[in-house]
């Protein structure tokens, strides 16, 4: 991609004095005003533009960027869900997961758009927080009946 340098800003003219009479209810002042140093002229601001559009859209993310940062996103959630599995299956205490498997949904529910996505994020929030009380029931009896 070749990268060409627009046609650059052209000279602005300092600022002059208004000609004619000034306006009703206006006086020139008494002794005369000072008469105020013309502006300089702006300096060649095509280059300072061409390169802010540059560097803005190597920000933007495109969209092999967007993607690969939903498939790690994806991959870090459903390892989580196979540990919470896991450690429900061998019947540990998988409060730990379940809790950083919630956290892990609200910061995927922070960088998405898709209402499909939400409602999949909702389901599985939800079915951590029933779990983690299930657990926390389960404590309450087992240390009531001890």
């Amino acid at each position: 991609m070749k990268i060409q340098s627009g046609s650059g800003v052209g000279a602005t003219t300092g600022a002059g004095r208004a000609q004619g009479p000034a306006a009703p209810g206006f006086a020139p002042v008494a002794g005369g005003a000072r008469e105020t140093a013309p502006a300089a002229p702006a300096g060649a601001l095509g280059a300072v533009n061409s390169l802010d559009a540059l560097l803005a859209l190597q920000e933007a993310p495109g969209p092999m960027e967007r993607r690969k940062r939903a498939v790690k996103r994806a991959t870090r959630l459903l390892d989580i869900l196979d540990s919470v599995t896991l450690s429900m299956l061998d019947g540990e205490d998988g409060a730990t997961m379940l809790s950083q498997l919630t956290v892990v949904v609200r910061e995927s529910r922070a960088e998405t758009d898709d209402p499909a996505l939400e409602g999949v994020l909702d389901e599985i929030e939800t079915r951590a927080a029933v779990e983690l009380a299930k657990q926390e029931v389960a404590q309450a009896m087992n240390s009531r009946a001890a």
